[in-house]
C-alpha cells in the first residue's frame, strides 16, 4: 500500500526536491503562533518553497532565506508557478544575520538550526515566536535549549502523527501505514 499525501491543489503542481514540511506540520505551526493576514514572516531553509507558499498565501510578507543555489532556483521555480507576490527569496545563508527586524515569525528548517536562534530572537517582535522544524530529538533538545538560554517567555515540543483512516462497509480502521513522525516542532515566544 502506497502513503498518500493529500496536498493541496497548488502545491500538488510545484516540483520536489529536498523535505518539506509537510501540510501537518505547517498547520500547527499557523495555528499554535497565530499567524495570519497582517503576519510578516522569515523562514529559512526554503528548500522547494512548500512552507513558504503555504506562508504567502496567509502573511501579508515572507522572507525566504535558502543557502543552498540548487535549492533556491527549486523554490524561485516554484513561487513562480505559485504566481504569489509576497515573498522575497534570498540566496543567503541565515547565519551570516538576518536583515528583517520586528517579524511576527521566524521558522528555521536546517541543520544547525540552534544557531539561528539568537539571530531569530533579535529579528523578532515582541511577543512573536520562533519555531524550529527539526528531525532528530537531540536537534529539538539543542535547539530548545539555546531558546531556553536566549530567555524566550514560552516553550513548548511538539510532534504530529497523521493516521488516515480505512472506511469500509464493515469494520472502519486506521490504515496499516501512514505519515507519522516527520520531525519535532519546537516553539518559542519571545
Amino acid at each position: 500500500m502506497d502513503i498518500k499525501f493529500h496536498f493541496p491543489k497548488l502545491l500538488k503542481r510545484l516540483k520536489r526536491g529536498p523535505a518539506i514540511i509537510h501540510p501537518k506540520d505547517a498547520g500547527m505551526i499557523i495555528a499554535y503562533t497565530g499567524i495570519g493576514k497582517d503576519s510578516i514572516v522569515v523562514e529559512a531553509g526554503a528548500g522547494s518553497g512548500f512552507f513558504t507558499i503555504i506562508l504567502a498565501n496567509i502573511c501579508k510578507k515572507v522572507y525566504a532565506y535558502e543557502r543552498k543555489m540548487e535549492f533556491f532556483e527549486l523554490a524561485k521555480n516554484n513561487l513562480k508557478r505559485a504566481e504569489l507576490n509576497n515573498v522575497e527569496l534570498k540566496n543567503k545563508n541565515i547565519f551570516d544575520g538576518i536583515d528583517e527586524k520586528e517579524v511576527d515569525l521566524v521558522s528555521l528548517d536546517l541543520p544547525e538550526a540552534e544557531k539561528g536562534v539568537a539571530l531569530a530572537y533579535s529579528a523578532l517582535k515582541t511577543e512573536g515566536w520562533l519555531t524550529g522544524y527539526l528531525p532528530n530529538i537531540e536537534q529539538a533538545k539543542t535547539f530548545y535549549i539555546e531558546c531556553y538560554k536566549t530567555e524566550f517567555s514560552e516553550m513548548f515540543v511538539l510532534e504530529n502523527i497523521v493516521r488516515e483512516y480505512e472506511v469500509r462497509e464493515y469494520g472502519v480502521r486506521p490504515m496499516n501505514i501512514g505519515l507519522m513522525h516527520t520531525a519535532y516542532l519546537v516553539f518559542a515566544k519571545k
